[in-house]
């Protein structure tokens, strides 16, 4: 009998443990912040600002990007605007972040684009430098000129 009772004590005291330990173990990484500001200058398309939001799983990042610094002239449908966000990759070398999905942008609305698509590693930061967009044709290149605020993506 007591060799019965010592045997689900020790595997209650195991189950306990491993409890402890799951509920020690590191959560998920995510990407610092979630969210930041910078301007952009397009040349003759205009300047703005834009608002870059990023999410992690795992190596893979997305980055949406919604800018002022870009109106469209007409309608433009969802999903017909190529981008291609470039940034610095831990103070040197660059790493980019592209896609073609864009929410439907009303004729006199800022662009929006995203989500951008792109790998990442435990640790490395990154901070928006250019963006390159093509609608209709037509490639606008838009160059930073501010850091990113709070700071760049730490993921």
């Amino acid at each position: 009998m007591r060799h019965g009772t010592l045997g689900t004590g020790t595997v209650l005291g195991i189950g306990i443990a491993l409890a402890g330990t799951l509920g020690m173990a590191p959560a998920a990484a995510a990407v610092t912040p979630d969210t930041a500001t910078l301007s952009f200058d397009c040349g003759s398309y205009g300047s703005g600002t834009a608002t870059l939001t990023a999410a992690q799983d795992g190596t893979a990042a997305t980055i949406d990007v919604s800018t002022s610094a870009i109106t469209s002239p007409i309608d433009i449908a969802a999903n017909s605007v190529t981008s291609t966000l470039t940034l610095t990759k831990n103070g040197s070398g660059t790493t980019e972040f592209s896609g073609s999905a864009n929410p439907a942008i009303p004729a006199g609305s800022a662009v929006s684009t995203g989500p951008l698509s792109g790998t990442v590693a435990a640790g490395d930061s990154l901070e928006a430098t250019s963006l390159q967009v093509v609608v209709l044709g037509t490639t606008v290149t838009c160059e930073a000129t501010s850091a990113q605020s709070p700071g760049p993506f730490v993921f």
